[in-house]
């Protein structure tokens, strides 16, 4: 099995990363080399999941507040048409009708 650093469809940078070439529908070398890939996809499918589990722990506490709010203001807003509410059941408690 060819190793990917001795591959020509791999290239590194001058840091040291590893850019690969190779397109698993035109010029894969191996069939390990599908496998490789595969990895290296699922690789970056995690990072990218686990960048946005961080954004979503940064959101969390300004979404607990909003929650907190909307709760609040909910409350507020029953609370205030309550004395709807009860004067209609005592109406119809009695047989009033207007």
């Amino acid at each position: 099995m060819i190793q990917c650093k001795d591959c020509e469809l791999c290239e590194f940078g001058p840091d040291g990363k590893r850019t690969f070439k190779c397109d698993p529908f035109s010029n894969i070398k191996e069939p390990e080399c599908l496998a490789k890939w595969q990895l290296i996809r699922l690789d970056m499918l995690v990072a990218s999941y686990q960048s946005m589990l961080k954004w979503y722990d940064k959101l969390a506490p300004v979404q607990n507040k909003l929650m907190k709010y909307m709760k609040k203001e909910l409350e507020d807003m029953d609370e205030t048409e309550r004395w709807k509410v009860d004067e209609d059941e005592g109406e119809e408690e009695n047989g009033d009708t207007i």
